[in-house]
């Protein structure tokens, strides 16, 4: 699936992932701040933002916020949630972020990893990230937990909101969680908007050797924002939290 990033993170995604809020964010970064250990002023890059809210959330706290994303659609959002422009907003590839200074903390939520078909992709989003953290520097990176998706996986759902009929189809194929996104106009009779999106199931061990082969130390992985200690048959997240080396 070539580039289907480009489309599918536009004005219909915005629709599909309406229900994620502001408190929920909130309440992660709270949970983040144990982790990160940073002081107040810190300066933190939320590596593809999305629609801002946990940057937003995390300039609540005290920190000094850069979110990067590559849809200029979800930035627009964004910019729309920061009435005080108090985050600094900048579209850009995370395999090659234009920034060319450095950070005391990088995190990569929401399971925004592992889009890209050519292993060497991934490998390159980490090795952006020790790049842009100082020697020393934090990050979380925040993933979905493979075995459960595969225990677990609902092949369809369907919901209407509005006007609209939602439709999402997965599947586990060569190795990647694949989902096909419907979208149409109740009593339409013409063909819905289509979508794709996919994430590379990896596991523990793989990430972990990614992570050590970009330069990151991991000092602790966990199943939730609960802290709960990760288990591949249970937890629902694989959240990694480090630290760059010299």
């Amino acid at each position: 699936m070539t580039e289907w990033y480009k489309k599918s993170f536009g004005n219909d995604y915005l629709l599909v992932y309406k229900h994620r809020d502001l408190q929920g964010a909130y309440d992660e970064v709270r949970r983040m701040m144990e982790w990160l250990e940073l002081p107040e002023g810190a300066e933190v890059l939320d590596l593809c933002c999305g629609m801002g809210r946990h940057s937003m959330a995390l300039t609540s706290f005290g920190f000094t916020v850069t979110g990067v994303d590559l849809s200029e659609v979800l930035l627009a959002e964004a910019r729309k949630l920061d009435a005080q422009e108090e985050v600094t907003w900048i579209q850009g590839d995370m395999r090659e972020v234009p920034l060319q200074y450095s950070f005391d903390a990088v995190v990569n939520l929401f399971t925004s990893f592992g889009y890209f078909d050519v292993e060497s992709d991934n490998e390159r989003v980490l090795r952006e990230m020790h790049r842009l953290l100082k020697p020393g520097g934090r990050f979380i990176v925040d993933f979905l937990n493979p075995d459960y998706v595969k225990a677990r996986l609902v092949p369809q759902s369907e919901r209407v909101e509005g006007p609209l009929r939602i439709e999402e189809r997965r599947r586990i194929e060569d190795g990647f969680v694949r989902k096909t996104i419907l979208i149409q106009e109740e009593g339409s009779a013409s063909e819905p908007r289509q979508y794709e999106e996919q994430v590379k199931l990896l596991s523990q061990e793989t990430f972990l050797g990614m992570l050590d082969r970009a330069g990151l130390s991991v000092d602790a992985v966990y199943g939730g924002y609960d802290a709960s200690a990760y288990d591949p048959a249970s937890s629902l997240r694989m959240i990694f939290v480090g630290r760059r080396g010299a």
